[in-house]
């Protein structure tokens, strides 16, 4: 006789194990995901799954920038990757955007449309000189010249005159609350009949099963169709895969009286990121100094990035400013040799969804959108087999 000692009741294993739908992580890959498939198909039974109380990646740590890309990143992913697979990526980055933005209000999701700048040191290459190129490529995208010369603003924003030469702004770029963000994700997931389960770390994803370790046992949920969106931590189910973690680091200010910048600022290639939260500094980033120490699933504050964030916040942004550290963190990112999501079928009824280069935020929603539809076709196609 092959008796269950799983220590679930009949009940539980009655209503709480076989879905339609899983999907493997509760960011905003995940959620997105699970909400455009009900909104498609009202009858599906679909559960989420999340290893921590909160999203463990970068949904909820993030820097909170509603962005595409600036001037001096768009310019390498140009040389890296050429013009047209760079405008397509943009092109998913602010469909994403606006896909989120219409889903939610401004206040569900704390956006200020404040605009972005990305700042350029006196030691750096001549970025602007290439301004007219990177606009009339963008054109298509926008229809109007996405970034314009401000370098007459930098003393105006406090910042030192004497490190920073030239700075660019861009109107297309806002601020995002990644809490309330996440927060109006799972409300609306959960208004519309989607499970969500915190504290289930998928140990195993079979074609139709992800076993999660509940204490010291293992509990199997089924489902026709499974959705990893775990991003860097899918290495862990997925060893193959060619994806790396990248630790992004973050800290932010108490209250500064009289801040004079406001907006979300970019430098070096997206590399180091700031932005005000209200009165306070959000700076962030600087995984470039010690990209083998950052490539890392852990969380964890990197002490030779920290010393260089308070030199930045000290000698650039706030020169001659008082200010004291109150929050620091870290978020898990995930990235390639290819800038572009990884979206394949790992078998014939899981779908990867991964690696989305520090751009999750902009691109998530997009990525749900496409990923739910794959999953509605495979479905038909099973259905008709």
């Amino acid at each position: 006789m092959n008796i269950n000692t799983n220590n679930l009741s009949y009940w539980e294993s009655d209503s709480f194990l076989t879905y339609d739908v899983i999907i493997v992580g509760a960011g905003i890959s995940g959620l997105s995901t699970a909400i455009s498939l009900v909104e498609k198909n009202g009858d599906l039974q679909v559960l989420v799954l999340e290893k921590s109380l909160f999203p463990s990646g970068a949904s909820t740590k993030n820097a909170g920038f509603a962005c595409f890309g600036s001037l001096s990143e768009l310019l390498a992913d140009i040389e890296t990757m050429g013009e047209d697979k760079c405008l397509e990526l943009v092109k998913k980055r602010w469909t994403g955007l606006q896909k989120l933005r219409n889903r939610f209000s401004n206040d569900e999701l704390g956006y200020e449309a404040v605009g972005g700048y990305e700042l350029f040191k006196f030691n750096q290459p001549n970025y602007i000189e290439h301004l007219d190129k990177v606009n009339e490529l963008l054109f298509p995208v926008f229809n109007q010249n996405v970034f314009t010369d401000v370098s007459s603003r930098i003393e105006e924003m406090g910042f030192h005159p004497q490190v920073f030469q030239r700075m660019v702004f861009n109107p297309f770029e806002g601020q995002i609350h990644t809490g309330k963000t996440i927060q109006s994700l799972w409300k609306r997931a959960g208004n519309l009949g989607v499970k969500i389960l915190t504290g289930a770390k998928a140990q195993k994803v079979e074609n139709d099963t992800v076993t999660v370790q509940k204490e010291v046992t293992e509990i199997t949920f089924s489902a026709a169709q499974i959705v990893v969106t775990t991003n860097a931590f899918t290495k862990s189910l997925f060893p193959k895969l060619e994806l790396k973690p990248g630790r992004g680091q973050v800290l932010i200010t108490q209250p500064i009286e009289n801040l004079k910048c406001t907006g979300t600022f970019h430098m070096d290639e997206g590399y180091f990121y700031f932005r005000n939260v209200g009165n306070r500094v959000l700076l962030g980033g600087g995984r470039n100094l010690d990209f083998e120490g950052e490539e890392t699933t852990k969380d964890g504050i990197n002490p030779i990035i920290h010393k260089a964030l308070l030199h930045i916040l000290e000698n650039e942004i706030l020169p001659n400013t008082y200010f004291e550290i109150d929050q620091q963190w870290s978020g898990i990112m995930a990235f390639g040799v290819e800038k572009n999501p990884i979206i394949e079928w790992a078998s014939s009824n899981v779908l990867l969804a991964v690696r989305l280069g520090g751009m999750g935020m902009a691109i998530g929603t997009e990525l749900g959108d496409v990923v739910s539809q794959m999953v509605l076709t495979k479905r038909e196609e099973n259905k008709n087999e």
